[in-house]
């Protein structure tokens, strides 16, 4: 699809993966589409490749309620935010993938908003930390304080201590704040005095960064990059769309209320979600087919630092949640291709000359992603 595919479906584009540019991503047409719940509407030239031997999945109540409720989410959040619903595809998958994301758009897009809403659809615990130049490590993950009281070092939780975490503008801290998110995004806890904190389940951290305003900020290191499952890109809305929310203000729409906002799923959908998504069948072929995406990127002449093991399980994993929420039991190439940009665009690094002759992550990918063949 595009936006539960990329951008407000892109006219005329093909689909590319969630927030690929602006749009999530939108899952292809599906061989048997779901009966509990429309899906998000499929790019209309995309191929399905579904492997030579149908695959039957055995009935699913739970995970068929919890696929409906998760759609159903577009909905939802689409009460406070126009547009958007690429990168609501994106958390979806990530939540489902139990992975964070690294959300890049100008400021005034609505990226905190998306968060709130989606957080509040969710019935999720949610936090925000701005982040600035003068943040201390502590700040974030919580720190000991003394208690005159009983004499003893008291623990103070941080707000790493939630389910989803917005780091706004995580690239205006230094690099020793920046990087105790990092236990905390791996491990799923933070050390304290020697001791381990195990953090609330499920969490994610939903990171956000400005594209174009580098003074005073640093570049996240590669390691910490490796961390966020997905990368998402939250365009501009298209003229329509910001029509539609000038005319919400104008009627009187408060950005800071949403008591409006229904749950529509929660943690137990969650976890229905992911046990559904563990089931879902990868052929040996779609497991070659992303092997040699990767190496593809590690042999490009315009990348000097290719795709990671760690980013091959990755699109595996995004891949099998997005041909999940299309409503099918095994992945094919198009679910790979769908999440192919969002899942990889921050885990290359283009070489230098590459980058003077104006090329982009996202185009390389494209590249890439024509030039290897496709498993029938």
């Amino acid at each position: 699809m595009t936006h539960y595919s990329p951008e407000p479906q892109p006219p005329g584009a093909p689909y590319s993966g969630p927030a690929s540019g602006g749009w999530a991503p939108t899952p292809p047409a599906p061989a048997a589409p779901p009966a509990q719940a429309p899906l998000p509407v499929p790019p209309p030239s995309a191929p399905q490749h579904a492997p030579q031997h149908p695959v039957h999945a055995a009935p699913d109540p739970a995970g068929d309620a919890a696929r409906a409720a998760l759609l159903a989410l577009r909905a939802e959040i689409g009460k406070a935010v126009v547009g958007q619903d690429a990168v609501v595809s994106g958390l979806v998958v990530a939540l489902l993938c139990r992975g964070h994301v690294l959300l890049e758009g100008v400021p005034g897009v609505a990226k905190t908003l998306l968060v709130r809403t989606l957080a509040a659809a969710l019935a999720l615990d949610f936090k925000r930390v701005q982040f600035t130049p003068d943040l201390m490590p502590g700040d974030v993950t919580g720190s000991l304080i003394y208690d005159a009281r009983t004499a003893e070092f008291e623990f103070r939780a941080g707000p790493v201590f939630t389910n989803l975490l917005l780091a706004d503008e995580i690239n205006r801290t230094p690099p020793k704040t920046q990087a105790a998110l990092l236990e905390a995004m791996e491990e799923r806890q933070v050390s304290v005095d020697g001791e381990p904190k195990a953090l609330p389940d499920p969490f994610i951290v939903a990171a956000t960064q400005n594209p174009i305003e580098y003074e005073g900020t640093y570049q996240l290191p590669e390691a910490q990059l490796d961390r966020f499952l997905l990368k998402l890109t939250v365009p501009l809305p298209a003229r329509e769309q910001e029509v539609a929310i000038l005319g919400r203000h104008a009627g009187g729409f408060d950005p800071r209320d949403l008591t409006d906002i229904e749950t529509v799923a929660g943690p137990d959908q969650l976890a229905a979600g992911r046990a559904a998504v563990a089931r879902v069948l990868v052929a040996d072929e779609i497991l070659r087919y992303i092997v040699d995406i990767a190496i593809a990127t590690r042999n490009s002449p315009s990348l000097q630092l290719g795709v990671s093991p760690r980013g091959t399980t990755a699109l595996m994993g995004t891949a099998r949640a997005w041909a999940w929420l299309s409503g099918r039991s095994y992945v094919t190439p198009d679910d790979v291709k769908a999440m192919a940009k969002s899942t990889l665009r921050h885990r290359i690094a283009l070489r230098p000359e590459a980058e003077l002759e104006g090329a982009t992550p996202d185009a390389v990918l494209d590249g890439i992603l024509a030039s290897v063949p496709v498993p029938r």
